[in-house]
């Protein structure tokens, strides 16, 4: 069968994947498919989906909520689209193409967006059963399959973009998982070796394993077939039953090659920069299979998006508005197993006569860098741990930035303390590269065709449709714009709920809802409505039900029915996870303050269960290595020393810190152990937005160091001082001085008030340091409340605390007493017997540590790159 020219010209598209779904759009836009018949190609058995966030299947994300094809738009604009029907040859000089289903396409205009396919080292059963490629939703269904049924341990070769995303997918499937990359650090291509180092020490912390700086020599297989292992280049062996490879890619160009067009040395199909072929001015190519003009293949989305662009125009043959491809800016953001990374404009300081301006904080894992011009431009950067800033600082490369580079990257408290957003722009700063669209395009958007939404603005721009990088900077843009022009903006906690967390809090405190559910079903948005919810909402509304439980009738226990799902990842096991799978044992030590007898108890436990043991600078005894099935003995053990959860896994109070005070110190003024501790047991397990950490200092000597914490108190010769909003982790500040001279009673009192105020107004995960910064007022009004009783709610707060004192119960008591609750404590569900067999140790300073290879630093760089 052969659908012939006719009177209507054609345009052909050979494959429809992000580029060429862009590809349709961009004719779409300039009246192309009103006026030329269009076919569309497909391989895969569905049509276009986000392929940048394909690893969001695993987080719950279906095929259906990936697809960016909206079939109204292919209707409409009557393109005939064909899935799972490649097409096998060309014949240019007769102007037709054959799929595989038989039928043949005259074109006029042909246009190759064929992609690339993944890299498969060739080394010995690369084919075996249990090895898989990460690249297509297909593939994603079949590692899930396999995982289920046959796997426990996966392995991912290549520590690029989408290998770190193979490799939290393996282990979000519950296998325990390795990353194998043969550059001596993951990421080469778009960090360098501070990022790489930084990038390391956080996905080891996630129980991860990486080995860095090795090849795959082979794949052990065992008498069935089966994947059991990998051999590695260094001689060792690595024990595995599922193999992903995400080594990097290959342009798909075999079609092309097949007819005879161009291609270069190394693949891709070679255009000029109309995007036309070298070989045929009839047929293009875009994206992935793409050798651009300038010698290069793009791998990211942006790039084709342009290359889609431009084709499209030159189609069209406006010559009004004529594009070309000379070249395309690499920057990219993502987030990867949960770590912020992105690089810009020149990252590795190849421009000669650079600087660079560097901030490393490894305790945190944050590395920022800049590299600067000697004239003071900005040329480029790397930012991992901690990428907000990406938006603005891509937008201001290649001018001065009005600010000097320092405050780019030192935390917010640190250096002169300026602060740049995305309003110091100027309207041409590009915030979306994928669509090439400014910040005028943006404002433009709000002001003169009304749109009051993110959403909105992307429908209307196509900003942020892309790799999503933008969203941060589009949403305060479009904000900004909004209040300037007196709209009242969307502050919804998420996209299932219009409130605030202040908002919701107040709801469920006056309703008396204690269910998530409930508040869900009854608040929610209306499409969010009957509902799972997010990971945005649920542990934030279930940190409100739980430090309101006692008052409307919730349970406090934070693993019963409905709460058990809502809860962070560390609450599921009541314990930190820690880098190898063990987890820690952080039993509560208030005030600091221990018996030899409950020293003894844990040192036995420690010595018994074979535990890494270390005095924390909370004064407590940390325990590390314990396996989870190993967690309830521990803390039957514990409790039964009268131990209790330490909270060390919670959104809750920690500790408070002492100095020995007037007992024992010569200069000390008031009993600061004592108070302490009281202070510590009034508020253990008081669930909040985010941890809370407190100290108790004797004298203004302040050995406690209570002006770095949420609340610190010291004493003077007359009563009590108390500080408030103090931090110092990774952006340290200094605590303000709420009341002095207080007597035991008032110091409780304004604690009391202070703490159910912040639990009350704060956003989600915002410590007290941001939110007293962030609350209209400030430090007075926070005064004029707690102290001042200006909103006339301090019996209530007061009230509220009470409640959550009478009511408290240790969570590991309460779970150590119920055996449904102790079933969750296994490595692995299907066989609750079996202990997690990558858990290992070796020794060091007479303890343990977790067996983990050590990084090695070099750079190589890697062919291909995912498409991002």
């Amino acid at each position: 069968m052969t659908a012939t020219l006719g009177a209507t010209p054609t345009i052909v598209l050979v494959g429809h994947g992000m580029v060429g779904q862009r590809f349709l759009e961009a004719l779409a836009e300039r009246g192309l498919t009103a006026t030329h018949r269009v076919v569309v190609l497909c391989e895969e058995p569905r049509p276009a989906y986000d392929r940048v966030a394909l690893t969001s299947y695993f987080s719950g994300k279906t095929p259906e909520d990936l697809s960016m094809t909206d079939m109204e738009f292919i209707a409409t604009h009557g393109i005939e689209l064909y899935v799972g029907d490649p097409a096998e040859t060309i014949d240019r000089e007769a102007k037709k193409v054959t799929a595989r289903s038989g039928q043949v396409f005259e074109y006029d205009a042909l246009v190759l967006a064929t992609g690339s396919y993944p890299f498969v080292p060739p080394v010995p059963n690369k084919d075996a059963e249990g090895c898989f490629v990460y690249r297509t939703i297909e593939d994603l269904l079949a590692i899930e399959a396999y995982a289920k049924s046959k796997a426990t341990v996966g392995a991912v070769v290549g520590g690029g973009l989408l290998g770190l995303e193979a490799a939290g997918a393996l282990k979000g499937l519950g296998l325990t998982s390795h990353i194998v990359e043969f550059a001596p650090r993951l990421m080469p291509v778009q960090v360098d070796e501070g990022g790489g180092a930084a990038l390391l020490r956080t996905i080891e912390e996630m129980g991860l394993s990486v080995h860095t700086g090795v090849g795959t020599q082979e794949i052990v297989v065992g008498s069935d077939g089966a994947v059991t292992g990998m051999k590695l280049s260094d001689g060792s062996e690595l024990a595995t039953d599922m193999v992903v490879f995400s080594a990097g890619v290959r342009p798909r160009d075999q079609l092309a090659r097949d007819c005879g067009l161009t291609v270069g040395e190394r693949g891709g199909i070679a255009v000029d920069e109309q995007c036309r072929t070298v070989s045929d001015p009839h047929v293009f190519a875009i994206g992935e299979c793409a050798l651009a003009a300038d010698g290069r293949v793009y791998g990211l989305v942006a790039p084709g998006y342009e290359q889609a662009a431009t084709a499209a125009a030159t189609i069209a043959a406006d010559e009004a508005d004529q594009l070309t491809f000379t070249g395309a800016d690499l920057s990219t953001k993502l987030k990867l197993l949960g770590v912020d990374v992105a690089s810009f404009g020149d990252a590795h300081g190849a421009t000669e006569d650079c600087l660079d301006v560097v901030y490393s904080d490894s305790r945190a894992g944050l590395y920022k860098k800049l590299v600067i011009g000697r004239d003071g431009t900005l040329l480029g950067g790397i930012l991992v741990g901690d990428a907000d800033a990406y938006g603005t600082l891509r937008a201001l490369t290649g001018s001065v930035p009005p600010i000097s580079p320092e405050s780019l990257v030192l935390p917010a408290g640190a250096g002169s303390g300026a602060q740049l957003g995305p309003s110091a722009l100027p309207d041409e700063a590009i915030i979306c590269s994928c669509h090439n669209v400014s910040k005028g395009t943006i404002r433009g958007a709000v002001t003169d065709h009304r749109c009051t939404t993110v959403p909105e603005v992307k429908k209307c721009t196509k900003a942020g449709t892309g790799c999503g990088s933008c969203v941060k900077v589009l949403g305060q843009l479009v904000t900004a714009e909004l209040e300037a022009s007196g709209v009242e903006v969307d502050k919804g906690l998420c996209g299932c709920f219009g409130q605030t967390r202040e908002e919701l809090y107040e709801i469920v405190l006056a309703l008396r809802i204690n269910t998530y559910q409930d508040l869900l079903d009854r608040y929610g948005r209306e499409e969010a409505r009957g509902g799972g919810g997010c990971e945005v909402c649920k542990p934030a509304v279930a940190s409100i039900i739980a430090s309101l439980a006692p008052t409307i009738g919730a349970s406090g226990y934070v693993l019963d029915g409905e709460q058990a799902a809502l809860q962070d990842s560390n609450d599921h096991f009541l314990a930190n996870l820690q880098k190898n799978g063990s987890y820690s044992v952080v039993p509560r030590i208030p005030g600091g303050e221990i018996t030899p007898e409950g020293l003894i108890v844990i040192g036995e436990i420690a010595r018994d269960f074979g535990l890494y043991t270390k005095i924390t600078g909370g004064q407590r005894i940390d325990m590390f290595g314990a396996r989870v099935e190993q967690l309830p003995l521990i803390w039957t053990r514990l409790v039964d020393a009268g131990f209790e959860s330490g909270h060390a896994y919670g959104k809750a109070l920690r500790t408070v810190k002492s100095c020995v005070g007037q007992t024992w110190c010569r200069y000390g003024v008031q009993d600061s152990v004592r108070m302490a501790i009281d202070l510590e047991l009034r508020y253990r397990g008081l669930r909040s937005p985010h941890k809370l950490k407190s100290a108790v200092s004797g004298c203004a000597r302040e050995c406690a160091e209570a002006q770095s914490k949420d609340f610190g108190v010291i004493a003077t010769s007359n009563g009590w001082n108390l500080y408030v909003g103090g931090n110092g982790g990774a952006t340290p500040r200094h605590a303000d001085l709420l009341a002095q001279d207080l007597t035991d009673a008032e110091l409780v009192r304004l604690i009391d008030r202070f703490l159910m105020f912040y639990i009350r107004t704060a956003d989600r995960l915002e410590r007290t340091s941001t939110w007293l910064e962030r609350i209209p007022g400030g430090l007075d009004h926070v005064r004029d409340v707690v102290v001042e009783d200006s909103l006339g709610i301090c019996e209530e707060l007061e009230s509220l605390m009470a409640d959550h004192v009478a009511h408290y119960a240790d969570e590991w008591a309460t779970t150590i007493n119920d055996p449904e609750k102790l079933a969750r404590f296994v490595s692995f569900v299907n066989a609750p017997d079996t202990p997690d067999p990558v858990v290992g140790f070796v020794p060091e300073r007479d303890q343990i540590k977790p067996d983990l290879p050590l990084l090695t630093i070099g750079h190589r760089p890697l062919e291909g790159s995912a498409q991002r």
